[in-house]
């Protein structure tokens, strides 16, 4: 409430700080002298004319607002206070508060409504891509008030009057800011990082966004060239696929060309092959012939100046692999037989043998066989690698072949069949120079080879003279021959065999189990004595009667020793029965 004073007295703050869409509120309070009342209270703000646009005219009757860009923005509150919003960037301005207090005259004061974004863009650095003389430039976007660039390389800030500053408005009252940096740069910057710092002000406190680091593009000739084989030269072999690569440090690079020295000591131009980019040679599938010397040479389009790198390629490579073998033909069952193995290449070889399986069966130049048979591998494998060049790696292969007259493996003998049936006779046999197979019965014939391996599959119907006398098969070739005989059961008369057997052992399991029962019926009639009891005298005294002994020599089941107690007893009761009768006859 206003309180007395000796004049008119208006109190405002000097300013309100507000941020963009928020709502600023500006208070006005007044003292009159014995606490007169005002007779009206005008609010007004400064336009960019310098001019006061009223907003409200107050009285104790009445209120009125004036038709202004602030209509719908603005409102008054109980304390006669001026509240506006949302508040925007054209709000910054200068709002005035008059009160008219009748005899005591008419006063007023003022606030300053400072507004601010709530955060402006992070700056966006880009570098320039051509010297000189701009180096970068930074812009900062939607800030307000209009902030400020500082410039920074390596950390470091740069004072630099050059550097060109715009600052732009922009519709909706924010402001952009840009500035482009202008400075001196020499071959060492290229290494250097650049970034801009933008300082703005937030409720009235200092603040500062910093951009990302760039490096800059700065142009300077080449200084050393460099020529180097992909992979290493001393690694390279007959196959391979090797880049020759040509780096200069010049910026922008200079233009390569690439050159081999042929065997006249000329140098022989190669740039067609090298890619359109330059600096890089591809040599595909390189041999022998591609060992040599290569130069590669630089021209800088800016001093025109040229620099020139040579190095030497070294196709490492195995040759002539040759097999010998020692006797070279006519290999016998039985005898030695010596494979030696040799190459040329510039490095040092190993030399490792295996067999047709793949299997490794020795190591160096030479390999012993002895006592070679049909089963002896038939072919042999001579690898030769350079330890030096991994993947550097040459085979040969040589044939042993082993001589022989044939050797039958397997034949189906005995084969049980049935008179009239179709049956198949196998015969399998091994054997070089490759072998005859014949049948000595008629029939349908396969057969069937691999390397010194052959069957023969013959295909008949049985009869009655074929399962008499069998069958033969007789392999031959030029070195010997070699038969067995296939013979041939008939299985109804093995049937009838096993049936009359089984008949014969049947009744002898009846005859054994009639025996059994004619004894055990005897026993029970006391007409056989058993175990020591039948061994005693039936004419002996009663007093003796008792004397019967049963051993058990080995481990019996419960069921037996049931069953041998129950026989002396039953043995005890025959001897009383004796023993009675003599009594009797006494």
């Amino acid at each position: 409430c206003p309180t007395a004073a000796a004049k008119l007295e208006i109190s405002m703050p000097d300013v309100v700080e507000v941020e963009v869409g928020g709502t600023a509120r500006i208070e006005c309070n007044f003292y009159t002298p014995e606490n007169a009342s005002y007779t009206y209270i005008d609010w007004f703000y400064v336009d960019r004319s310098n001019r006061q646009v009223r907003l409200y005219h107050i009285t104790a009757s009445e209120v009125l607002e004036d038709d202004t860009d602030y209509k719908n923005r603005v409102s008054l509150g109980q304390d006669k206070a001026l509240s506006i919003s949302p508040v925007t960037v054209q709000d910054a301005r200068t709002f005035v508060c008059q009160v008219g207090a009748g005899s005591y005259g008419v006063g007023e004061n003022s606030t300053e409504l400072s507004v601010y974004s709530e955060l402006p863009a992070k700056p966006d650095l880009c570098s320039q891509l051509s010297l000189p003389p701009q180096i970068a430039k930074c812009v900062s976007k939607n800030a307000f008030p209009a902030p400020n660039i500082t410039w920074h390389k390596n950390g470091e800030q740069l004072h630099s009057e050059d550097n060109q500053v715009t600052v732009t408005r922009e519709s909706s009252g924010l402001y952009t800011v840009s500035s482009a940096l202008y400075a001196p740069v020499t071959r060492e910057d290229r290494l250097s990082r650049y970034h801009c710092t933008v300082h703005y002000l937030l409720r009235g406190q200092s603040h500062a966004l910093e951009s990302r680091r760039v490096k800059v593009n700065v142009f300077y000739p080449a200084e050393t060239l460099k020529l180097q084989v992909v992979p290493s030269s001393a690694l390279v072999k007959e196959g391979d696929n090797v880049t020759l690569v040509c780096e200069a440090d010049g910026n922008p690079p200079p233009v390569f060309s690439f050159f081999k020295k042929n065997q006249l000591d000329e140098w022989q131009d190669l740039s067609s092959l090298a890619e359109s980019e330059g600096g890089i040679l591809n040599l595909h599938d390189v041999n022998k012939s591609s060992s040599g010397t290569y130069k590669c040479q630089s021209l800088d389009l800016d001093d025109l100046s040229q620099k020139e790198e040579a190095v030497d390629l070294v196709v490492n490579y195995i040759e002539g692999v040759r097999v010998k073998m020692e006797p070279s033909s006519a290999i016998r069952e039985g005898q030695t037989v010596k494979l030696s193995c040799d190459a040329q290449s510039p490095v040092g070889l190993q030399y490792q043998w295996n067999n047709e399986k793949g299997d490794k069966v020795g190591d160096g130049r030479q390999l012993t066989l002895r006592n070679v048979s049909f089963e002896t591998s038939n072919t042999f494998s001579c690898k030769v690698m350079a330890p030096s060049v991994p993947g550097l790696e040459q085979s040969k292969k040589v044939s042993v072949a082993v001589q022989g007259k044939p050797r039958i493996v397997a034949i189906s003998s005995p084969l049980y069949v049935r008179q009239d049936e179709v049956v198949n006779l196998t015969c399998k046999a091994i054997a070089f120079p490759p072998p005859t197979v014949h049948w000595s019965i008629n029939g349908t014939a396969h057969e069937y080879k691999d390397n010194q391996h052959i069957a023969s599959n013959l295909t008949v119907r049985v009869s009655q003279d074929l399962l008499q006398a069998g069958a033969m098969c007789r392999v031959s070739n030029s070195l010997g021959v070699s038969e067995k005989h296939i013979q041939l059961v008939d299985q109804k008369s093995t049937a009838e065999s096993q049936g009359v057997i089984i008949v014969a052992i049947i009744v002898a399991i009846l005859v054994v189990a009639v025996l059994g029962a004619v004894i055990y019926f005897l026993h029970k009639k006391g007409k056989i004595p058993c175990g020591r009891a039948g061994k005693q005298d039936i004419t002996k005294p009663e007093a003796r009667k008792d004397k019967i002994v049963v051993e058990v020599k080995s481990d019996k089941l419960s069921e037996e020793a049931g069953l041998l107690q129950g026989a002396n007893g039953e043995k005890r009761a025959a001897a009383d029965q004796v023993g009675q009768s003599a009594g009797s006859a006494r």
